[in-house]
């Protein structure tokens, strides 16, 4: 049995489960400043906490959504390891996506994952989809919740010499 064979039987026998979240991440002001200069996203909703606080239902600057989603790449680092024989892992995109809370200036953030589905695409890729939420602490709304594909790039086998 390959690698990869092998890694569809594990990924298949744990869909559904409950994956434990990953750490805390703060989401500072200093982040959002930081993340609005490289995307060139300075609404002032985020980089201009007096004004969000006085115009604002958030009570004061929020995060991006594009830099709440972009965390779960760290997130997942936390909790999953790669896969035996797995040579690279890809961000396949997102089926769904949906930003259901705002994110509050120093707010803390997790992710939590559960894999939905898990196929060989070809004789090198496994493709995962995990349910993704990420939630706020104290919050009973979660930031966001998405259903993310990843792949898998195992080596192919080479036939054997004789």
């Amino acid at each position: 049995m390959t690698p990869l064979e092998q890694a569809l039987r594990q990924e298949q026998a744990s869909i559904g489960q409950e994956i434990p979240a990953s750490n805390w991440i703060t989401v500072d002001q200093a982040m959002i400043d930081r993340f609005a200069e490289v995307t060139m996203d300075d609404q002032w909703i985020h980089v201009d906490p007096a004004r969000a606080a006085a115009e604002t239902p958030f009570g004061g600057s929020i995060a991006h959504g594009f830099l709440t989603l972009s965390l779960s790449s760290r997130f997942v680092y936390d909790v999953l390891a790669p896969l035996p024989g797995q040579v690279m892992g890809i961000n396949y995109g997102f089926d769904k996506l949906r930003f259901l809370a705002p994110v509050p200036a120093g707010a803390r953030l997790r992710g939590h994952f559960r894999l939905i589905e898990a196929r060989q695409r070809s004789a090198t890729e496994l493709l995962r989809k995990y349910a993704l939420t990420v939630e706020i602490e104290g919050s009973g709304t979660p930031a966001l919740a998405a259903e993310w594909l990843t792949l898998s790039l195992f080596e192919q086998a080479l036939p054997k010499a004789n």
